[in-house]
């Protein structure tokens, strides 16, 4: 009898670990596809005048004749003023999609529009970089291509005086490089990334946005991690992100959130993050999400979850870099005011946005998956039950929450008596009665792992109709295995 429970007991081992491969390989699928979640846009800056700042001015359909008429004004006036109303009318034609197609068509035309760029009035100058910032708008691939004789002339103009001018070129270089793989493919030559290596020292807030939605764009390109990010990592820009990230009284939500999304394609790139790591990345965004924290509880949290959101899929993501020998090495992850920190997210994210709840879990779920110590974080700070109060919400949630459990659950029998009694199973009963087979897989994991580790479990499973709970699932094929492995498991310790 005792040799044959012996031999039960290494094949439900045997079963437990198959199990928890599965769960792993699982989590990189949902990671990789969360990586591949990306936010490519545009951005229009039109501030010149109250109406188009506020989005009311129709675009005005210009023909071929008004546009040649206009270029040739703006060209040929006969005075300044003159010059630079025509070329106003144009930008506003240039507003309608048709009036760009017409444009580009017309023999010179760019060449004009580049003149003018090029001039030394600085009115002109503006309203022609205007003029490309409409075109760069268009969802026309070639329109942007059209715009590729510009490229040089908008980099140069980086290193200008005029901060209102460097956010134009910034902001039309950011809506060309997400229309064109040419406009890209040029403009790694002409020297975009030293030159917003030089463009991140600037004192303009305005300026700082900018580049990071144009750098953001950039990054999302799909041949970054051969052609782009390489670049990227051996410039001074992540020093120089990740400066602009630290907490403290210098920190701008708008300019952290746009570097934030830019760390976060970079880590997903997974080219090198070893040199995130050596710049003190990890740190870095551990503290950002403390000070983020504090001021979620000192209630100044208006549009702090814009940049919670960036910070928890890097450091998620960045974690799955730190070997799991390593973690325990970490200072700033054996801090559990981190953990406090991330609960004060869920709860956040709970009231005000409830759709990034899987982000504080994800990040939850990579720091317990190796680590004793955040589990017992978890358990010291009693909160466990606000975890499973999460379980109702959704099934990609209760997916999340149940995942985390099972990380505290196998780190073995001290980490399960400290949730026994308690809530938990009853929990897990509800879970089972639920129809997604995802989750209740999950769920079997989970009391088989506690049933192992805790055999009070397993007996009050079976006195509360747990094996009912399992027949309504027994004809579900990829449940069978998980099942038959629990119900041996329930026979042995209950």
């Amino acid at each position: 009898m005792w040799s044959r429970r012996q031999g039960r007991l290494r094949t439900l081992a045997f079963g437990v670990e198959e199990l928890r491969r599965r769960r792993r390989e699982r989590e990189a699928a949902l990671r990789k596809a969360r990586r591949e979640q990306q936010l490519v846009s545009k951005r229009l800056l039109r501030e010149d005048a109250p109406e188009e700042a506020g989005g009311q001015c129709a675009a005005v359909l210009l023909g071929e004749a008004e546009v040649q008429q206009f270029l040739r004004l703006a060209q040929r006036g006969t005075d300044e003023k003159e010059r630079e109303k025509a070329l106003v009318s144009l930008r506003r034609g240039l507003q309608h999609p048709d009036t760009q197609l017409t444009f580009i068509r017309l023999e010179g035309s760019m060449r004009t529009l580049v003149g003018l760029l090029t001039s030394n009035r600085a009115l002109l100058q503006l309203e022609a970089a205007r003029c490309l910032h409409e075109l760069s708008h268009s969802e026309q691939s070639a329109v942007a291509e059209a715009c590729l004789p510009a490229t040089s002339y908008l980099l140069t103009y980086l290193s200008g005086h005029s901060s209102d001018f460097i956010e134009l070129c910034l902001y039309t270089l950011g809506n060309l490089i997400v229309e064109s793989e040419a406009v890209r493919r040029q403009l790694l030559p002409q020297g975009i990334v030293p030159a917003f290596a030089a463009c991140i020292q600037s004192p303009h807030v305005a300026v700082l946005e900018a580049l990071g939605y144009a750098l953001s764009q950039l990054l999302q390109a799909k041949e970054a991690p051969e052609k782009i990010i390489p670049s990227i990592l051996g410039s001074s820009l992540p020093q120089q992100m990740l400066r602009l990230m630290q907490p403290g009284p210098k920190l701008n939500l708008g300019v952290a959130m746009e570097f934030a999304w830019c760390l976060h394609y970079i880590i997903c790139s997974q080219v090198d993050n070893a040199v995130l790591l050596a710049h003190g990345a990890l740190p870095t965004l551990v503290l950002l999400l403390l000070d983020l924290a504090g001021a979620v509880q000192r209630m100044d949290d208006a549009g702090l979850e814009l940049l919670a959101c960036p910070v928890l899929r890097c450091l998620s993501n960045l974690l799955t870099e730190v070997p799991a020998e390593a973690m325990g090495q970490q200072m700033e992850l054996r801090d559990e005011r981190l953990v406090a920190a991330l609960f004060i997210f869920l709860q956040f994210f709970l009231q005000k946005q409830p759709a990034l709840l899987p982000e504080g879990l994800w990040l939850l779920n990579n720091l317990t998956a190796n680590s004793p110590t955040f589990c017992t974080s978890l358990l010291s700070l009693d909160l466990i039950e606000p975890l499973l109060q999460l379980l109702p919400l959704s099934n990609v949630v209760c997916m999340l929450v149940l995942t985390v459990l099972c990380n505290v659950v196998e780190k073995g029998p001290a980490y399960c008596q400290r949730l026994w009694p308690g809530p938990l199973l009853s929990c897990l009963l509800n879970t089972l009665a639920l129809s997604d087979t995802e989750v209740v897989g999950q769920s079997l994991e989970l009391l088989q792992l506690l049933f192992l580790h805790q055999p009070e479990a397993a007996q009050a499973f079976l006195q509360q109709s747990g094996l009912q709970a399992l027949e309504k699932h027994r004809e579900e094929t990829q449940l069978q295995d998980r099942i038959h492995a629990l119900q041996q498991t329930a026979a042995i310790h209950g």
